[in-house]
């Protein structure tokens, strides 16, 4: 898209006639006409109907006059945030987290985020893959954090980069996990089970997990949220799954013990953003060090 062009169209659109548009742009009307030309090849539409002397928007010159009055208002914004900006300014790095991602490999994973600038200031907001993905299409976010691609079924355009995968372990409290460790995982028939929401990408896995191994236990919870699942397991209302990068981090925070684990579940986990190639640094410095933390 040549902006230029744009822009003359803009300047024609608002005022009604190329010889009104060159009085403004100082520009002969015979260079006015040929990018607006180039501009509608470039788009493979008409914008404009002549009426008279004058032009008249078609219903689809309508539609593009409203997006390029967004851009060049964004790009006025732009100039007053940078004139007006101060010296010390935070950078900040907008990141959407879904909620059923757990938050110690969310940590883990955003943390460098915080060497790429001694002023970085990461905001962090959780939500659904839908209200993220929007938030990311219009600039709310430099960054959506899921444990899936991009759904067919959203309608937003972004680009899902991979950041790695792992398998899952079982955790309990050590009272119940002394009881069912042994024998794992045909252990586990009866026993009370918590386990991701249906949103989880996991979910699933671990459903035909259960089948595979002949595995029935009895499910006590579903919970979308993998910090509260893990608070009920603390408190002894069964069984619940983590990443197996943080077993150790699990063990020591929730009190519990790691039964067995399995990489036939695995979590997935990518970096959403709407750039095909990564620019960001905050994004560069997380997509580097994924490697060293999903293994």
């Amino acid at each position: 898209m040549n902006y230029k062009h744009l822009y003359y169209f803009l300047t024609v659109a608002r005022e009604g006639s190329i010889t009104k548009a060159c009085e403004s742009l100082h520009l002969t009307p015979q260079t006015i006409s040929g990018q607006l030309s180039q501009l509608e090849q470039r788009l493979d539409i008409a914008l404009f109907t002549k009426v008279g002397r004058n032009l008249q928007l078609t219903e689809s010159g309508k539609l593009v006059k409203e997006y390029a009055e967004e851009i060049f208002s964004l790009g006025d914004e732009l100039e007053e945030m940078v004139r007006t900006m101060p010296e010390d300014r935070p950078f900040e790095f907008k990141v959407g987290v879904l909620d059923v991602v757990p938050k110690s490999i969310a940590y883990q994973l955003l943390s460098p985020a915080l060497a790429v600038n001694s002023s970085v200031r990461i905001i962090c907001r959780e939500g659904s893959m839908e209200e993220l993905l929007l938030d990311l299409a219009v600039h709310k976010l430099d960054l959506v954090l899921a444990d899936a691609v991009i759904p067919p079924s959203i309608n937003v355009k972004g680009f899902s980069h991979h950041l790695g995968e792992c398998g899952i372990s079982f955790f309990a409290k050590k009272t119940v996990a002394k009881k069912l460790a042994k024998g794992f995982p045909q252990s586990l028939n009866g026993a009370p089970m918590l386990i991701p929401g249906k949103i989880a990408n996991i979910y699933a896995q671990i459903q035909r997990w259960f089948v595979t191994h002949n595995v029935q236990p009895k499910i006590v919870g579903e919970f979308d949220d993998t910090a509260l699942m893990k608070a009920f397991g603390r408190g002894g209302a069964g069984i619940f799954t983590a990443p197996t990068p943080i077993a150790r981090e699990v063990e020591k925070e929730y009190d519990v013990v790691e039964m067995g684990s399995t990489t036939e579940i695995i979590e997935q986990f990518y970096a959403i953003t709407v750039e095909r190639k990564i620019i960001h640094p905050a994004v560069i410095a997380i997509t580097e060090s994924a490697r060293n933390i999903l293994i």
